[in-house]
């Protein structure tokens, strides 16, 4: 598989098979990640993977926790009060995965239950949070987002399925106290890392682009 066709066939997994990946490969993921590029060289990565009873513990620890204040979640992954085009990206975006699923807008018991999936990392067998020193600015979160970038596309070459998850900064005070990381560092975002179950439907829902011309111009050429 090459870059082009790992790029097309990523796509946000939210069921898995109960088959844990290999430590080995789980570590060479990481590594190869880390290779993403880093202004200064700082790195400023953290990564934290978890399986089997660790990883259970900490969802035990977060469905014991208080559900955090929804506005404020929110405000941790969009900015307030979103505007055009990306509102209505957003918005049609859950839309078409809930018409996907067959989960009707007033069916809000439903909604919740899907929504809920989040808090269990959507059954994968493997969990990665990625932490960053709370004091780092704009430009080391764009390194994190090119570290992001590497490890699913590696993922996706060796047959595993990934699924990018901001929900988890919400939790950042349960996820400290249960794991013990220093205090000084803070969630950037967690990955579900698995096979994909193949038979369920969540997984063939494909989201959209905007055209090119949307976002993009070429000058000079």
């Amino acid at each position: 598989m090459d870059v082009s066709q790992a790029l097309r066939q990523r796509y946000s997994a939210r069921a898995f098979t109960e088959q844990v990946p290999a430590a080995a490969l789980v570590q060479r993921l990481l590594e190869d990640a880390a290779l993403a590029p880093s202004g200064g060289n700082i790195q400023p990565w953290r990564a934290l993977a978890l399986t089997g009873e660790p990883l259970q513990a900490l969802l035990a620890d977060i469905t014991a926790a208080p559900v955090p204040d929804q506005a404020q979640s929110v405000l941790l992954s969009y900015p307030d009060n979103l505007w055009e085009p990306y509102r209505s990206r957003r918005f049609n975006n859950g839309e078409a995965m809930y018409q996907h699923l067959a989960i009707a807008r007033e069916d809000k018991a439903a909604r919740m239950a899907q929504n809920a999936r989040n808090a269990q990392f959507f059954g994968a067998p493997v969990a990665i949070l990625i932490l960053t020193d709370a004091r780092m600015g704009r430009p080391q979160w764009l390194d994190l987002g090119c570290f992001l970038q590497s490890f699913m596309l590696r993922a996706t070459e060796e047959g595993l399925g990934t699924c990018v998850q901001g929900f988890w900064r919400r939790y950042n005070d349960v996820l400290q106290h249960s794991l013990g990381y220093p205090a000084e560092y803070t969630v950037a975002y967690a990955l579900a890392l698995g096979y994909v179950d193949d038979t369920a439907a969540v997984n063939s829902f494909r989201t959209q682009r905007a055209p090119w011309q949307e976002w993009a111009e070429l000058r000079g050429f």
